[in-house]
C-alpha cells in the first residue's frame, strides 16, 4: 500500500520502534526512536534500546536454514510467521521495559531475519540472471498483534531496481556522521562487517558503502562449535587471547575472491558461513595449530580486510578522518586492538559518542528507514548499493 502524509511537510514528530536480527541471530533488538523532520534536517533521538534472545530451538532452526541445509517451503513459511509472533511479543515487551503504552507509537519498521542473500545476480532456471533476497518475520502479523502499522521486507525494492538490497544502514550513516570539513567512515561490526565512506561535506548522492567481509560471523561460529553451543561467542576475546597468529592460514584465507571484487558488494552466511568457518577449522588437525590459534587469526582476519578495504577503495577517494564503530564487534577487545593499529593517525570513536550506542544503532536505522518509507521518500543511496536509481523501501501493512 502506498503510505499517507506523502508532500513536503513530514508532520510532527512520532514514535517509531526499529526492530531487527542481524546474521548471527542473537536475538530481536529493538529501539524506540523520536523521529520528526525531513532529510538533510531530519531530527532523531534514541529513547530506549533492549534486547530479546530467540528460544533456543527458533535460533538453532533459523541458523540451520540461513546455512542451506535442507528445508521445505512449508519449514520457511511457519518460520516466518513464528518469527514475525517473537517480533511482535517483542515489540511489545520493549513498549513495558520503556514504559510506553503501544498506542503512543505511531510505526514499526521491521527489517526481520536475513535466511538468504545473494545480492550478485546469477542464472536460474534459464532465466536471466537474478539477485534475491529473503527477510523473514512476517510484518502484517507484527502489525496485527501490536495494533502498529509496520513496515517491513525492506532489501526487495532496492534489488527491483538493480541493486544488491545491502547495504541500507548508510542512508542514517549519512544522516547522523555526516561533518562539513572531516571524512568519516561509519564502520558497523555484525555478523558482517560493512563501512559507510562520506566525505566532507558530502551530499546523499557522494556516500559509498559496502560489505569488507566477515566480522563476528566466523569468530561465533568456532566458538559455539569448540564448546558445543555453550558459548555464542568468544566472550572478551579470552580464547583467542591464549592464541597466535598463523599466518599462512591467514593468506589462505584472505585468498577468498570476495575480497578482491570492487564494490558495490554484499556478504552473508553464503560466503562466510559454515563452509569458510569449515576451512578455517581444519587447521586444527595440524599438530602446531590450536583452536586458540584459528580463533586468534580469524579475528584479525577481520581488522586486517576491514583496513585493507577501506586502503583501498575509501583512502583514494576521500580523507579518513575519524572512523565510528558500531555493532557487536566493537566490545571484542582484541579486534578494537588490531583496527587501531590498521588505523594510526585516525581518530576512532564509538557510535555511543554520538548519541546512539553500539548495539542499538541497526536497529535505530530501521526506525528511521521506516519513517522516510511511511512519508514516501527514497532511503537507498544508490552508490552504496548499485541500484540504478533511487526507491522507496519496504512494505507497509496497516
Amino acid at each position: 500500500m502506498s503510505p499517507r502524509h506523502r508532500g513536503p511537510s513530514a508532520g510532527p514528530a512520532m514514535r517509531v520502534l526499529g526492530m531487527m536480527s542481524g546474521t548471527s541471530a542473537d536475538g530481536i533488538d529493538v529501539a524506540l526512536v523520536r523521529v520528526g523532520g525531513r532529510p538533510p534536517g531530519l531530527r532523531a533521538r534514541l529513547e530506549g534500546f533492549a534486547c530479546f534472545p530467540y528460544p533456543p530451538r527458533v535460533r538453532q532452526e533459523i541458523l540451520r536454514i540461513a546455512s542451506g541445509a535442507s528445508a521445505s517451503s512449508g519449514d520457511i513459511a511457519r518460520l516466518n510467521v513464528l518469527v514475525g509472533e517473537l517480533f511482535a511479543k517483542a515489540a511489545l515487551d520493549a513498549c513495558g521495559k520503556f514504559r510506553v503504552p503501544p498506542r503512543s507509537v505511531r510505526l514499526i519498521g521491521s527489517h526481520g531475519q536475513t535466511i538468504f542473500h545473494q545480492g550478485q545476480p546469477a542464472p536460474y532456471l534459464g532465466a536471466r540472471a537474478i539477485a534475491a533476497t529473503l527477510q523473514i518475520s512476517e510484518p502484517a502479523v507484527i502489525a496485527a498483534r501490536t495494533g502498529i502499522p509496520t513496515v517491513g521486507d525492506f532489501r526487495p525494492a532496492d534489488l527491483a531496481a538493480d541493486g544488491q538490497g545491502a547495504p541500507l544502514v548508510p542512508f542514517v550513516d549519512y544522516l547522523l556522521y555526516r561533518h562539513p570539513r572531516r571524512g568519516r567512515v561509519a564502520l558497523n561490526i555484525g555478523g558482517i562487517a560493512n563501512l559507510t565512506a562520506i566525505p566532507p561535506g558530502a551530499r546523499a548522492d557522494e556516500v559509498f558503502a559496502f560489505d569488507t567481509g566477515p566480522g563476528n560471523m566466523v569468530i561465533d561460529a568456532l566458538a559455539a562449535r569448540v564448546t558445543s553451543g555453550r558459548m555464542r561467542y568468544d566472550r572478551g576475546a579470552r580464547m583467542a587471547r591464549r592464541g597466535r597468529m598463523v599466518p599462512a592460514l591467514l593468506s589462505e584465507l584472505l585468498a577468498d575472491p570476495f575480497f578482491r571484487k570492487n564494490p558495490p558488494k554484499s556478504a552473508g552466511r553464503e560466503q562466510f558461513g559454515d563452509e569458510f568457518a569449515d576451512r578455517a577449522l581444519r587447521w586444527t588437525k595440524r599438530s602446531t595449530v590450536s583452536i586458540e590459534d584459528v580463533l586468534y587469526t580469524v579475528t584479525v582476519l577481520t581488522a586486517v580486510t576491514i583496513a585493507k578495504a577501506v586502503r583501498k577503495w575509501v583512502a583514494p577517494c576521500m580523507p579518513v578522518d575519524d572512523l565510528i564503530i558500531s555493532g557487536g564487534g566493537a566490545h571484542n577487545p582484541l579486534l578494537m586492538e588490531r583496527l587501531r593499529a590498521g588505523f594510526t593517525g585516525v581518530n576512532i570513536f564509538s557510535s555511543g559518542q554520538f548519541g546512539v550506542p553500539e548495539d542499538a544503532k541497526e536497529a535505530f536505522a530501521f526506525a528511521l528507514l521506516a519513517y522516510e518509507t511511511f512519508h514516501g521518500r527514497p532511503s537507498n543511496l544508490p552508490r552504496a548499493t548499485g541500484a540504478r536509481k533511487s526507491a522507496v523501501l519496504g512494505k507497509l501493512c496497516r
